[in-house]
């Protein structure tokens, strides 16, 4: 990181308040989480699949980076004036151009592509750096931070690295460092503490080579996600760790027994230590999930705050890996980070807090979506690269087109791998092998309502096209045309289980998805008035690595033929809303 380089250590930082009652024209913009309007917040601060971030402030402005393995484009951008209200503003790769498994037809990227990145700005460059772990580490540079961003500039093998790069640019020696997680894959026999190596390398003044084998200066059970900070002449390296109850038990992660927290390691000495190290957040204060893995920022009134994800060890994490903000005390030249509730050195995440900076209107990510424009907007992501002839925001202005392909063959060479991405028997089933499925994230977690206009006139006989929601596991909802013209309506489950609706006549259709907490169904419409409930209600889940997505999908068993038409996307759900 490069935000901060020397910087005094300020006295007074923080005060939390007490929740206010929003105004009534308030309440039509906030909600359970995020900005209250009056001042305060309520964590998480971005309650949706925004996982291991990356935070770079230039001005007036905090920019962040998410990962989103396979997903196309990758590595999301946003942008935040406060800290708070985030916007999506584009991503840093539009496609994962350096593996061909995350082509559309081929599929087999899932869980992995796009992980832990940073994000850093240079002497007018902005840098953004990731490990894929098929592939290893790259980095990609722009002018500007809406692009266009550089292609990937590979820098280190994956048999040296396993994941979460941190650089770093030392002004006053003239030597830039980048910190990774090199796990197991480098260790010796002489390093007999258990857990993963953390090395920091020597890194060329431009950012793109690394310059040495490596200095290993931190071992730990899970160690990962370090980031390098320098303030008052003093090293911080910030990193998540896991604690196991029992040392001697079982080191399956995660399982609830286990706690995911926040260590520091600090050194007056040198980059490279020694370092001395403390926990500076844990989970508690009402918070049941891991707190850990995040970005410190700093305010222009001096405090200091840190922005953290939800790791996902607990029974729902359905919505992903959410976002919380916490304000950062000193005390003796160590962080606390959030409240320290039970008087032990150690922060736990606060529930409400004053914002860092007041001022700023409440906002949102994008979701709502009318096609109006000849660019995809920023809140869409497709599963894997997809196939570019086959959709368009131009063949009919103010619509999106999805044109039909075939699934790919269930078999080892396409698709997830048993139990890589969903459960072992879903697996092998059909939809996760249809490519130009189009989604974005769920927001929040007690309530939503989403719904979308389709035409459905073009379709050809054997195709399917509908709405669905899927994370660790997906249901379906939509039209199947048979080979005399005759589209139905359908429901399909997580384990490809397909059940036929009534027949339909109208070209015109309606769905819309709400959920209670992780319980969600499907309704149907033709004049988006009148609602018709079809198909049980289901179960939302968390998969390996990824929250509940709402989208659309099309594809046809016999041939490439038959399309759709989306005229817009609406969603609802109980948060801020830009």
């Amino acid at each position: 990181m490069t935000i901060l380089k020397k910087i005094t250590l300020p006295l007074i930082l923080f005060t939390t308040f007490l929740a206010r009652t929003p105004t009534t024209a308030q309440q039509t913009q906030t909600g359970t989480w995020g900005d209250q309007g009056d001042g305060t917040y309520i964590n998480p601060v971005l309650n949706a699949d925004y996982p291991d971030v990356d935070i770079e402030q230039l001005g007036d402005t905090y920019y962040m980076i998410s990962s989103k393995q396979h997903m196309s484009p990758g590595m999301v951008i946003l942008e935040s004036k406060d800290m708070v209200n985030w916007r999506s503003i584009g991503h840093v790769w539009d496609s994962l151009s350096w593996g061909p498994e995350y082509q559309w037809d081929r599929m087999n990227g899932y869980s992995f592509g796009v992980w832990a990145g940073d994000l850093a700005y240079h002497e007018g460059t902005w840098f953004c750096y990731q490990i894929d772990f098929n592939h290893g580490l790259y980095v990609s540079t722009a002018p500007d931070i809406r692009g266009p961003w550089s292609a990937p500039h590979h820098m280190l093998s994956s048999d040296q690295v396993l994941d979460d790069p941190g650089v770093f640019w030392d002004e006053e020696t003239h030597q830039a460092y980048l910190i990774c997680n090199t796990a197991g894959k480098q260790k010796s026999a002489t390093n007999t503490v258990p857990g993963n190596e953390n090395r920091i390398y020597k890194m060329s003044w431009d950012g793109k080579q690394l310059l040495d084998a490596g200095q290993l200066v931190y071992t730990g059970l899970g160690a990962e996600a370090a980031k390098i900070y320098r303030i008052d002449s003093t090293w911080y390296i910030f990193m998540a760790e896991w604690f196991l109850d029992d040392p001697n038990g079982s080191t399956k992660i995660p399982s609830p027994e286990n706690d995911r927290k926040q260590i520091v390691l600090r050194s007056d000495k040198s980059i490279y230590g020694p370092y001395e190290k403390k926990v500076v957040l844990e989970r508690g204060n009402g918070f049941s999930r891991s707190c850990s893995q995040g970005g410190l920022m700093q305010a222009p009134d001096g405090s200091w705050w840190y922005m953290h994800q939800l790791i996902q060890n607990t029974d729902f994490p359905f919505q992903g890996r959410p976002q919380c903000l916490e304000p950062v005390s000193w005390k003796n030249g160590w962080p606390i980070i959030g409240v320290d509730v039970d008087g032990d050195d150690i922060g736990e995440p606060v529930r409400q807090s004053k914002k860092p900076i007041l001022g700023q209107p409440v906002a949102a990510p994008a979701s709502d979506d009318d096609f109006g424009t000849e660019s995809l907007g920023v809140q869409w992501e497709w599963n894997h690269n997809p196939k570019r002839s086959n959709w368009s925001l131009t063949d009919r202005p103010g619509w999106l087109r999805l044109k039909a392909g075939m699934p790919l063959q269930i078999g080892a060479q396409f698709g997830p791998r048993s139990n890589q991405w969903t459960n072992a028997k879903g697996s092998q089933t059909l939809f996760w092998r249809v490519y130009n499925t189009l989604s974005q994230r769920i927001m929040g977690t007690t309530r939503g309502v989403a719904k979308a206009k389709f035409d459905v006139s073009n379709m050809s006989a054997g195709q399917r096209a509908g709405f669905v929601r899927f994370g660790g596991v997906y249901h379906l909802i939509g039209v199947i045309q048979d080979d005399h013209g005759q589209r139905n309506l359908f429901f399909m489950d997580k384990l490809g289980n397909e059940t036929m609706g009534p027949a339909i006549s109208s070209t015109a259709l309606f769905i819309r998805t709400n959920n209670r907490h992780n319980q969600a169904f499907f309704e149907y419409s033709f004049d988006d008035q009148k609602y018709q409930r079809f198909g049980p209600n289901f179960t939302i889940e968390f998969g390996n690595w990824t929250g509940d997505r709402l989208g659309f999908f099309t594809w046809n068993d016999k041939e490439e033929k038959g399309q759709i038409d989306v005229d817009w996307f609406k969603y609802d759900y109980n948060g801020p809303k830009g």
